[in-house]
């Protein structure tokens, strides 16, 4: 069971929409994202864009930034191969494992112009290899909105601060909590510090497990409140929320929320 801090409290169900597809890499926004964002900036990328891509034919004027120090060319060697070995090996062609063969020209197409992918890891530090949220945000022209999608493996623990800090410039933050187990006080000081960004919406990711009824990975959507108008729920919405959310691993049953009151 979750502390009732986890609870999302800041606007009726009919304000959310989802971006991207109905699994892994769809999240949960608030309806009228695009009127106030100029960048999208993505940390950790992997081989999955959707949302990006998607979020970007809403908002064609968004500039996208993303970061990733994982994805090289030999990560696109290797991800390239292991494709086109698997697909080789199966009896059944499928039109996802031809595509997937082809995934790099895919990414080569997406990340250019206005789409810029920086092979960086987020971290404490600025430097050839790894850079701060403090740092990107510089960079920036100040009065420009921003959308801070955070993805990183555990290590969204180490830029909270950042975060914190920046949270005036953020229009939405997305962020996935990796071992929420071990780091439920950390998220709890994290939720009760902002004085900004507001809970707009929380899922499990069901590729991890439940212990002691807590997600140990789970999602959520903050929005500013600064940008938008507060709607108190008058009515308790059951998480997850029925044809907004779905699995992340669609062969598995979605994981049910519960929060407590006390």
């Amino acid at each position: 069971m979750l502390p009732h801090i986890f609870y999302p409290s800041f606007v009726k169900k009919n304000k959310l929409i989802r971006i991207g597809p109905k699994k892994d890499g769809g999240y949960v926004v608030h309806k009228n994202i695009s009127k106030n964002v100029d960048y999208l900036v993505s940390c950790g990328l992997y081989h999955d864009w959707h949302f990006e891509k998607k979020f970007l034919r809403y908002q064609k004027k968004c500039y996208l930034l993303a970061y990733d120090h994982t994805v090289t060319k030999k990560f696109w060697i290797q991800y390239t191969f292991k494709n086109f070995v698997d697909f080789l090996l199966l009896k059944k062609l499928t039109i996802k494992k031809i595509l997937d063969i082809f995934k790099y020209f895919e990414y080569k197409y997406f990340f250019k112009n206005n789409n810029k992918h920086f092979v960086k890891k987020i971290g404490n530090k600025n430097s050839k290899k790894e850079t701060t949220i403090d740092h990107i945000f510089n960079k920036l022209p100040l009065k420009k909105k921003i959308i801070l999608k955070i993805d990183i493996e555990g290590d969204e623990y180490k830029i909270l601060n950042d975060i914190k800090k920046n949270e005036n410039r953020i229009d939405h933050l997305i962020i996935e909590f990796h071992n929420v187990c071990k780091n439920l006080n950390k998220i709890e000081n994290f939720l009760k510090k902002n004085k900004l960004l507001k809970l707009l919406h929380i899922h499990a990711n069901n590729y991890d497990n439940v212990i002691a009824g807590i997600p140990n990975t789970i999602e959520m959507t903050f929005v500013n409140k600064l940008n938008y108008k507060k709607e108190i729920i008058k009515k308790k919405i059951k998480y997850p929320i029925e044809h907004l959310d779905f699995p992340n691993h669609k062969s598995k049953k979605d994981i049910n929320l519960y929060f407590n009151y006390e």
